[in-house]
């Protein structure tokens, strides 16, 4: 069996609002892989902390890559020297196994005036399972309007599309070993299967989550020709990951989802939220994979 998780984690303040990381730690400590949301470093709301360093130093059974898609300079100086620090803010995703390799993608953002708006990355990773290579998307889609989260998911499907041609961050014969760009490695896998986690800032119905299941040929194997398959739909699944008081009225929303490719939904065993966990505003979004 193999446990997935999407957890958005409020940079570690809890639905009671205290700051406690060890918390969302303890959560994501029982999954084998986690796509992490709204991962802190410099920040003064969460004391100044680098979450990243210190989530890897309380999950050391744990692979974990960090994509800061937010980051501002947050140097000062200290004794007549200047002290370089980045403030930033972003998706994080923990393994049991080899982040074999990574990459992040930018999404698309609109220039504000009334909300605030930040600039929201996805993590990609390709993960050595005991299945077998696959890729984990790690995504956070923006909370300003579904014009900017359609636009985000249109570029990650065009990158998707692209992606079996461009392969693995390297590929071909290192023609320049005394450089040894290869670091005497194999050239690593690709990965077909795929599964995308995270905060999709939107609910079941919505354009957006429908625009991820579309039947779009945006793979050229003919097994993707489908589009990706809701995990909740396919598990059969009726859940919440928030709960938020509006207008007077206390709103149950699931606003983080999974996916996964058409080949991996014969795996599929079980998806549920933990709704007693009070380690975010969010709740905890589980999958098992039985291999």
């Amino acid at each position: 069996m193999m446990k997935l998780l999407s957890y958005n984690i409020q940079y570690g303040f809890g639905a009671d609002g205290h700051y406690d990381l060890a918390r969302a730690a303890r959560v994501i400590a029982k999954a084998d892989i986690a796509a992490i949301q709204e991962v802190d470093r410099h920040w003064s709301r969460s004391d100044f902390d680098d979450q990243p360093a210190l989530l890897q130093a309380l999950l050391p059974d744990h692979f974990s890559a960090y994509a800061p898609g937010f980051d501002m300079d947050a140097s000062f100086h200290l004794n007549g020297r200047i002290v370089n620090r980045r403030r930033q803010f972003g998706p994080m995703i923990f393994s049991r196994w080899p982040l074999i390799w990574t990459r992040t993608h930018l999404l698309p953002m609109l220039r504000m005036i009334d909300p605030i708006n930040t600039q929201t990355c996805a993590l990609e990773a390709c993960i050595a399972t005991p299945m077998g290579a696959i890729r984990v998307m790690c995504l956070h889609l923006a909370h300003v309007g579904v014009e900017e989260r359609l636009a985000q998911i249109a570029h990650l499907q065009s990158l998707q599309l692209r992606s079996p041609a461009a392969g693995p961050p390297w590929s071909g014969t290192d023609d320049e070993p005394a450089r040894n760009w290869t670091e005497g490695q194999a050239e690593p896998p690709f990965a077909a299967s795929e599964v995308w986690m995270g905060d999709f800032n939107c609910e079941p119905g919505s354009q957006e989550l429908a625009m991820l299941t579309a039947h779009t040929p945006y793979h050229p194997d003919a097994r993707y020709a489908g589009g990706l398959v809701n995990a909740t739909t396919a598990a059969g699944a009726k859940l919440h990951t928030h709960s938020k008081v509006i207008a007077g009225a206390r709103r149950l929303r699931q606003l983080d989802h999974m996916f996964v490719s058409p080949d991996l939904v014969g795996n599929i065993s079980n998806v549920w939220s933990d709704v007693a966990e009070d380690a975010s505003d969010h709740y905890p979004l589980w999958m098992t994979f039985a291999r």
